[in-house]
């Protein structure tokens, strides 16, 4: 078991920052522990190849975009066909009416759709809705939950201690980054994920002008962090008493927690839901759905390539793929062979392992070893500093996780041969470290 070379990539990072802002196409791309990222030539199944020749079994999966792994066939073809049709209309064609269709017998609260680009995209649509359907304007989100990258939508996403999210019942309203307008944050009330209570009060004391409550149904973002049956069950119930909108973002756990989503894991239907990633297999693509009347109050989607060829064919593929018996059964299998293999490392080197899995999600985190109810327990008990010497030193193993998030992503192409391979390595590196 040797450490990879990479010093081709790091050649190749001085070369690009020279004309590429930080020398990649999102800072995500960047992870926080490294000198610079690896450059890669190519991908497929549930591996990547770098420029200086090392394979690497990713768990990255393009940030939970290739739940089918990396250049899938079926995926490929279906695009090459469309590309012999055209790349562009700006007029609908047969496969967007599958595909419009498909979505509303899959997802439990499409009862019809729009398309967008991106999951921040599918959000800012979803939240105009929200607020055209009631004419109320304020939006509940949570902190440590991240709905995207605009003025409004990326507020209390992260935080460096629980003292900066201030008090539990009124929390700060944390901006995140240089230009972002102040007042972006006027119309939010953030709160703890997980507490009924506090929703509840918040839901009293501003009853006449919240329009919605945004939230992932699986906090995929932070931690991850899992609800509680009762909890979401109790948002449901006070969203309808209330009269207020609510939305689940599925953005990350579309596709990969069922073919339906967590709505349909969980059995709980919100009124929307916005969904992107792993809808499309790698290609830019995002859908909002919901119910009729909602969907239906006057707000258009616009967008010059809403709903193009290339996605719709690629998300048809994708979901053609999905549907084969024994897919998911597959995904769970793999999430349970690193459950136990990690569990099995916990109780050899005597440390704090947080493991679970849900369809496509492995949650992997130091520190704690039971379920955290909300951001604030999380970022008291997770040990950030051990995660991310851990999954550097994997990386130099060929083993690529996630940067700080402790969520990694399984494709359908992950064998078992990958999952042994995986904790090889990882019980290397915890040797190394500890």
């Amino acid at each position: 078991m040797k450490r990879y070379i990479t010093e081709k990539s790091k050649k190749f990072h001085e070369e690009i920052k020279e004309y590429l802002v930080d020398g990649v196409g999102s800072y995500f791309h960047f992870a926080s522990y490294k000198e610079y990222p690896i450059s890669v030539t190519h991908g497929k199944g549930s591996k990547l190849y770098d420029v200086d020749g090392n394979e690497y079994i990713d768990y990255v999966a393009g940030f939970g975009v290739l739940l089918l792994g990396h250049s899938p066939e079926n995926v490929s073809e279906a695009v090459k066909k469309q590309l012999e049709k055209g790349s562009h209309f700006s007029a609908p064609n047969d496969e967007l009416l599958k595909l419009s269709k498909k979505l509303t017998e899959i997802i439990p609260s499409a009862e019809a759709v729009s398309f967008q680009n991106s999951g921040t995209e599918a959000v800012m649509h979803a939240l105009r809705l929200a607020r055209a359907y009631t004419g109320k304007y304020k939006i509940i989100k949570f902190e440590g939950q991240y709905h995207g990258w605009s003025d409004e939508e990326k507020i209390s996403i992260d935080a460096e201690s629980v003292d900066e999210l201030g008090d539990r019942s009124n929390p700060n309203k944390i901006i995140h980054t240089k230009g972002q307008r102040l007042s972006s944050a006027d119309d939010l009330i953030v709160l703890p994920w997980n507490d009924l209570e506090i929703l509840k009060s918040t839901f009293e004391k501003y009853k006449d002008e919240i329009a919605a409550v945004i939230m992932e149904p699986i906090m995929c973002d932070s931690g991850p962090i899992l609800p509680d049956k009762a909890y979401l069950e109790g948002v449901r119930k006070l969203t309808n008493e209330y009269g207020i909108v609510l939305i689940f973002d599925e953005v990350i756990t579309g596709f990969r927690v069922s073919l339906g989503g967590a709505q349909k894991y969980y059995g709980i239907t919100p009124d929307i839901s916005t969904f992107a990633k792993a809808i499309a297999a790698g290609y830019p693509f995002g859908a909002v759905v919901g119910k009729k009347e909602i969907m239906n109050c006057g707000i258009h989607a616009s967008g010059t390539f809403n709903a193009n060829p290339i996605g719709t064919a690629a998300a048809l593929a994708t979901i053609k793929e999905l549907e084969k018996q024994g897919t998911y059964e597959h995904l769970d299998e793999m999430g349970m062979m690193l459950v136990e293999g990690f569990n099995s490392l916990s109780k050899k080197y005597n440390i704090k392992i947080y493991t679970r899995h849900i369809g496509g999600i492995f949650i992997l985190y130091f520190g704690f070893d039971k379920d955290q109810r909300d951001f604030r327990e999380w970022l008291s008990n997770a040990d950030i500093e051990l995660y991310e010497k851990f999954i550097k030193r994997c990386e130099e193993y060929g083993i690529r996780f996630t940067d700080r998030r402790g969520r990694e992503y399984i494709s359908t192409t992950h064998t078992k041969e990958d999952i042994i391979r995986t904790l090889k390595v990882s019980e290397r590196v915890l040797s190394e470290i500890l």
